[in-house]
């Protein structure tokens, strides 16, 4: 009886919890953005070899965020990081132009897992402060966002370094998580 009063005062007034998988292929921008939301500054980083995991409280909701490294060679690990996974968080350089058609086919993999098959989809296309960026809508169509079914997606255009477009997305994910 007590725990189910303790649990009905949690979803009325408490913290939701979200667990998000934060991925892409490597130098996209993952940690910085990371700890632009965990800070709000921008931190010195290098490559990710292995994983970052920090809490982001905003709109009262607590994000747990996993941004796992990018390189070639750890990416079969993603997998590992998939279970109980609510929002995935797939991070374009939108300026590098050569490994779009790769970003492409890492994320057409993913998306194919069964492990996250109910996880929403928020597409940070970052870098968009560099002259050659692609934008939101050249990378929807690269990426074949609009082909995607059974699927609740978004692109949000960022700039990890200035923190533009951040918070946008995580308004689109609280709005998901309060849907469910």
């Amino acid at each position: 009886m007590g725990l189910t009063i303790s649990s009905v005062l949690t979803k009325l007034f408490g913290k939701k919890q979200m667990r998000i998988l934060m991925v892409g292929l490597d130098a996209a921008g993952k940690t910085t953005i990371l700890y632009k939301l965990k800070l709000g500054e921008i931190v010195t980083t290098i490559p990710t070899i292995g994983f970052n995991v920090e809490t982001v409280e905003y709109k009262n909701i607590c994000f747990t965020v996993w941004d796992v490294g990018g390189q070639d060679k750890i990416r079969p690990l993603w997998r590992h990081y998939f279970q109980n996974t609510q929002g995935l968080i797939f991070v374009i350089d939108s300026n590098d132009r050569e490994r779009i058609g790769e970003a492409q086919r890492e994320l057409e993999h993913m998306l194919k897992e069964d492990e996250l098959r109910d996880a929403v989809l928020l597409v940070f296309a970052n870098k968009q402060d560099l002259p050659n960026a692609m934008n939101a809508a050249e990378l929807t169509d690269k990426l074949g966002l609009n082909q995607l079914r059974n699927r609740h997606w978004y692109i949000q255009s960022t700039c990890a370094t200035q923190g533009h477009g951040l918070y946008e997305g995580l308004d689109w994910l609280s709005n998901e998580l309060a849907k469910k």
